[in-house]
């Protein structure tokens, strides 16, 4: 045997610098972000104790990635994507620092809250398809699964703390908690120079319409890659039951702020303790088959939620909602990406980041107004069974999707 022999790729990503760096940014920018929102709405309640002002705060932050759709995802494509990440957090911290400003004068005045709103939400919307289509550049595909598991712990860690820092560092003094966003940030920014610059792409098309298309058109003549993007679009769609949870709380659990507050951080709990299942014991075949189940457990988990009229059911069953969702989330996002050219990653990216963002919101809204028309428990239970018809109905309609094995590899 040759003593040169080759090794194979390490699996886990950690073993790779650039995405050691890329990990932590995506860790200091979630922290930043989660404690800038709660402050925001603190802050804007704070000036007008008008809560109508609260429901745009999510708009303004989501309407410039809808609009900009196509410019986001064909910049990710044809400039460097580090570098325009490194350009959204600068905006990021500028806009943070426009905060501090703000609270610092005692301003009495709302309008200049949503057009750093709108600045902040134009540049999330040129981070995220960048950010997406540069983790795959950091690792060989083989890691890939395992990046996408240990980046979405990161966030997950981010969302679950972040609002309770959030308000603990608001409650101290306003200036603070946007002071502590903005120095984030800055370390933000130098860690993500720190990742090593990516390999120059070529393009040989002109922009012009078809270009700018290129994502949509991409998405809807591959089978696989569409199917695994409406598959999470429409599960999140059927979902929306954390806009319900004070509802539950108060009128169905009978629970108090403590007990709402441990049933918010129960999807993300189970989501962590579910990535760092799969970190060490990945999924290894019929990867395809295992999305279906884990999004037909989602809506298991959540039928059961549903019917629970006892606080110590209903936080176990969130918990493994949260658990099933990171299963389904992780193999679809690696098969979406080992399925998606690198050519088009950025346009195709800005597409599912939109689409589900936009079925975010539409859940959250189909859930209130069923839960208005016929009940909260009604709501939860049909985007239950809902989510679990999706994924029979989807095994179906796509079975390639179904039939993929691996998710270190692309199968024709």
């Amino acid at each position: 045997m040759s003593a040169h022999a080759p090794t194979e790729p390490s699996k886990l990503a950690f073993t790779y610098i650039g995405f050691r760096f890329f990990w932590l940014t995506t860790l200091l920018v979630s922290f930043a972000v989660q404690i800038m929102s709660v402050s925001i709405a603190w802050q804007i309640y704070d000036v007008t104790g008008n809560a109508f002002l609260l429901g745009l705060v999510g708009l303004c932050l989501f309407l410039p990635a809808l609009l900009l759709i196509l410019v986001t995802g064909l910049t990710a494509d044809r400039f460097n994507r580090r570098g325009i990440m490194a350009v959204c957090l600068t905006v990021e911290l500028g806009c943070a620092l426009a905060f501090l400003t703000l609270v610092n004068v005692e301003a009495h005045e709302v309008w200049p809250i949503f057009i750093i709103l709108v600045v902040l939400g134009t540049a999330r919307a040129f981070w995220g398809p960048a950010a997406q289509s540069l983790a795959p550049n950091l690792v060989p595909s083989e890691a890939l699964s395992n990046a996408i598991t240990v980046n979405a712990s990161a966030w997950q860690f981010a969302s679950i703390t972040g609002p309770a820092v959030g308000g603990l560092l608001y409650g101290i003094a306003p200036g603070f908690a946007f002071g502590t966003a903005a120095a984030l940030l800055v370390c933000a920014v130098v860690t993500v120079m720190l990742i090593p610059k990516p390999a120059k792409r070529q393009s040989h098309q002109a922009t012009s319409l078809e270009t700018m298309f290129g994502g949509f058109r991409y998405i809807f003549t591959n089978k696989v890659v569409l199917g695994a993007i409406s598959l999470d679009m429409f599960a999140v769609l059927m979902g929306g039951a954390v806009a319900l949870l004070p509802i539950y709380a108060k009128d169905i659990l009978n629970a108090g702020p403590t007990e709402l507050g441990l049933l918010r951080a129960a999807p993300g709990l189970g989501a962590i303790v579910m990535a760092l299942y799969l970190t060490r014991f990945p999924v290894r075949d019929h990867a395809g088959k295992v999305l279906f189940l884990f999004v037909g457990l989602f809506g298991a988990f959540t039928v059961i939620f549903g019917f629970s009229t006892t606080v110590w059911v209903s936080i176990p069953a969130l918990a493994l909602v949260g658990a099933a969702d990171m299963v389904s989330v992780t193999i679809r996002e690696t098969i979406m990406q080992l399925w998606t050219p690198e050519e088009v990653r950025g346009r195709v990216n800005a597409v599912n980041s939109v689409f589900i963002g936009a079925s975010n919101e539409l859940g959250e809204f189909r859930a209130g107004t069923v839960a208005h028309l016929i009940g909260p428990v009604p709501a939860v239970v049909i985007g239950g069974f809902g989510a679990m018809a999706v994924a029979v109905i989807w095994s179906r309609v796509f079975p390639q999707l179904r039939n993929q094995r691996h998710i270190d590899k692309r199968m024709a």
